[in-house]
Order: C-alpha cells, then sequence, then structure tokens
C-alpha cells in the first residue's frame, strides 16, 4: 500500500469513526460525512490519474456534484432542525413524534 492510498483510507476511516462515536451533534455528523466524500473524491481521482483511463475520467466530478446536493440536503436539515426544535443535538430529536 502506497503513503497516498495509507493517506486517504485512514481518512475515509476516520471519518467514519467520527460518524459512528461522535453523534452529539448533526454538524457534526454532517461534517464527518464531507469528510468521507472528500477522501473519496482525492482517491478516485488519484485512481483516474494512475489508470490513465480516459473512460473513468468523469467519474471524480460525478461524485463530486453527488457530494454538493448530499451537503445541501444536509444544511437544509439542519436549518429545518434548528428552527424548529431549537438546537441541532441529535439526542432531542423524536423521530416518531409528528
Amino acid at each position: 500500500m502506497t503513503p497516498a492510498h495509507f493517506t486517504f483510507s485512514s481518512a475515509f476511516v476516520l471519518g467514519l469513526t467520527g460518524l459512528a462515536f461522535h453523534r452529539t451533534h448533526l454538524l457534526s455528523a454532517l461534517l464527518c460525512l464531507e469528510g468521507m466524500m472528500l477522501s473519496l473524491f482525492i482517491a478516485m481521482s488519484l485512481w483516474t490519474l494512475q489508470l490513465d483511463a480516459t473512460a473513468f475520467s468523469p467519474s471524480p466530478m460525478l461524485l463530486l456534484a453527488f457530494s454538493a446536493c448530499e451537503a445541501s440536503a444536509g444544511l437544509a436539515l439542519l436549518v429545518a432542525t434548528a428552527r424548529t426544535h431549537g438546537t441541532d443535538r441529535l439526542q432531542s430529536l423524536n423521530l416518531l413524534q409528528c
């Protein structure tokens, strides 16, 4: 495993562990998701450069577009949650309540 692969895989795993174990606020969960998507984007970009294949070159840009859509939806949920509940703490949210 090259140092670049180790760096991006460890960044992805750190984002995943942050998402799994540090679920206090919705904003921290969204930041962990964005870190994971950024490490996937950089890893996929390096992968297409190493393979020197033009067929896979739109893949990182497609992943970046989906990441931007995910970020905008997450921020919209964060604003809606903060307006209705007054906080972004995940423990205060009750999903069974209408």
